[in-house]
């Protein structure tokens, strides 16, 4: 298969070369995936989808992929080469629930409230700077939310089909036994059922997630994936919640409204009648931004800030636009609005939106009355996070959206989005898969060349570019410091592990019954089964503190000396 570069033919410095390449094309594939489905989060009618089915599915990808090139080939080198695949089935897992596990605690960590011994969200600073060494690993820390205890729950539960094959493999083969093509022909049969239980856990795993799709972890995740969008400028305020938007006001669409800004007086009695499930999601989403623009931290905003944030959301409006607006919802016209008054007047803009769209596929709301680039020349509030810094040549510069996206109506950049968040998962996924098989003979030729077992070489150095993507994710939405962030973090931590239990093990189980190959791994199943359930009861703990991450840190190590040892005594 393309790339067809012999490992074993060129040196070391090449051989290097192709690890290093390799490894980048799956991590720029795993990053692809990622991005391209929180692209896909934004749209309602696939949310649920999403993030229930896409996203456990693609994410685990680069792994199972990974897993199933190293089972292929000649039975002789097949057997061989699947110890690649038990190290990166083992390398992942454990690695998943401990380094970025730990990372996520120490990110997301806490003061610890001295009365209740509880984490503190709502202290000021949220951490004391200069805490000690001491002070630092027992008094602070973070919370576990009931969806972390559950996705604890679901990792322990979906290891079971490790017993279906380890435990008869222990009977049907002695530790000391050499394997034979007898040995794995009486374990196929095992290994079937193994893969019928990985199968069934899967789908289950999988409905579960769509049914809570709506609620909970997932749609933490779904806010958190708006919200980032939205900071990184890849959507405007209207394009991100367009279809939330016209899902749930039909009411307000069937007037085919074609009014401008200066007409809005209904669009206002319109956004009174919000329907409460928008209301509660555009709050949980526009929270943050909010209390950004609030410059004096007083709790509302000015009209200068409105326009702000309005600019640095993409929404080019006329400033008699946005003065109109801000006047219909600053009632008691003491020049600021609250946040509920603020919630109104983006569903007001947004609703236009809507409305306009439903008259003309082709324009924005208003087309006729809204100025595009009316609010450009006004310097940003919030230097360097949104709008351009001080000393840009050309004020007012957006650089954040690409020029395709950026010039589109709010429906169009809803239908752009998609159509690029599935090129993206298109091109991650080919690429996983592509890229998989020659990493497995890389991998297999390091560990022929330093003279160790492809296993250890697979365990430290495959989840480096398959599973990087998910380390630097837990640890950005750790870094906010909010249950809701740090729930978002550790269930996709803990559904990682799901996923190998259940996706990844099932490949690996069709490999042993479909090609015949021997299950042998006895001293590398119980070090996955140890740290699973070990982190599992871990997080049915009310609290994490940063001690309990060193020890979780601690796991990753320790699993890999478990295994040598109970290798250097022949249990393998």
């Amino acid at each position: 298969m393309f790339p067809s570069i012999n490992p074993e033919e060129v040196g070391t410095t090449g051989l290097l070369w192709l690890f290093f390449s390799y490894g980048y094309v799956m991590y720029w594939a795993s990053n692809l995936i990622s991005e391209g489905s929180d692209l896909l989060m934004l749209v309602p009618s696939f949310a649920g989808l999403v993030g229930g089915v896409v996203l456990p599915i693609l994410g685990a990808v680069p792994d199972g992929a990974i897993m199933l090139f190293s089972g292929l080939g000649s039975i002789d080198k097949a057997q061989e080469t699947l110890s690649v695949g038990i190290g990166s089935l083992a390398g992942s897992t454990i690695m998943l629930m401990t380094i970025p596990f730990s990372l996520s605690i120490f990110t997301g960590r806490v003061d610890l409230d001295p009365s209740t011994g509880m984490p503190n969200y709502f202290k000021k600073p949220k951490l004391t700077p200069g805490l000690g060494v001491d002070s630092t690993l027992f008094h602070t820390g973070i919370s576990v939310t009931k969806d972390v205890h559950i996705g604890g729950y679901v990792v322990a539960v979906t290891s079971i089909p490790f017993f279906m094959i380890q435990v008869p493999g222990m009977f049907i083969r002695g530790p000391l036994e050499e394997v034979t093509p007898e040995i794995a022909a009486t374990q196929k049969y095992w290994a079937l059922a193994g893969m019928l239980v990985c199968i069934a856990f899967f789908v289950g795993y999988l409905y579960y997630q769509v049914l809570s799709s709506n609620e909970g972890a997932a749609r933490m995740k779904r806010v958190e994936a708006t919200k980032q969008q939205l900071l990184k400028g890849k959507v405007s305020l209207s394009g991100a919640f367009f279809d939330t938007v016209k899902m749930a006001s039909s009411r307000q669409l069937n007037t085919g409204s074609t009014r401008g800004y200066e007409s809005i007086q209904q669009e206002v009695e319109d956004s009174k009648a919000m329907p409460p499930q928008v209301r509660e999601y555009l709050k949980e989403v526009l929270l943050e931004p909010f209390h950004i623009y609030d410059s004096n931290h007083n709790g509302n905003l000015d009209k200068k800030e409105f326009k702000y944030f309005l600019r640095d959301f993409h929404e080019t409006i006329k400033d008699e636009d946005v003065d109109e607006i801000y006047k219909q919802f600053d009632t008691d016209e003491n020049g600021i609005i609250t946040f509920d008054e603020f919630i109104d007047a983006c569903y007001t803009i947004m609703l236009q939106h809507t409305c306009a769209a439903d008259a003309d596929n082709k324009h924005c709301s208003g087309a006729n009355d809204v100025e595009t680039g009316a609010l450009q020349d006004n310097k940003p509030l919030v230097d360097g996070m949104f709008g351009p810094e001080e000393g840009d040549e050309e004020n007012g510069e957006e650089e954040e959206i690409p020029p395709d996206i950026s010039e589109l109506s709010p429906e169009q950049q809803q239908t752009a989005l998609k159509k690029r968040a599935l090129v993206m998962l298109t091109i991650g996924t080919g690429l996983a898969v592509l890229f998989s098989d020659p990493l497995v003979d890389v991998l297999n030729e390091i560990a022929n060349r330093i003279g160790v077992s492809p296993f250890y070489v697979a365990f430290v150095l495959a989840p480096i570019g398959s599973n990087a993507s998910e380390i630097i994710a837990s640890r950005y939405y750790a870094a906010k410091k909010t249950r809701r962030s740090i729930t978002v973090s550790l269930t996709a931590l803990t559904g990682a592990g799901t996923m190998s239990n259940t996706f990844c093990l099932s490949i690996f189980m069709g490999l042993i019954y479909f090609r015949g190959l021997a299950w042998s791994y006895t001293s590398e199943t119980i070090a996955i089964l140890l740290v699973e359930y070990a982190l599992a009861c871990m997080v049915q703990r009310e609290k994490l503190t940063c001690f309990d991450a060193l020890l979780i840190l601690m796991f990753y190590p320790l699993s890999l000396v478990f295994v040598a040892t109970l290798e250097h005594f022949g249990i393998d």
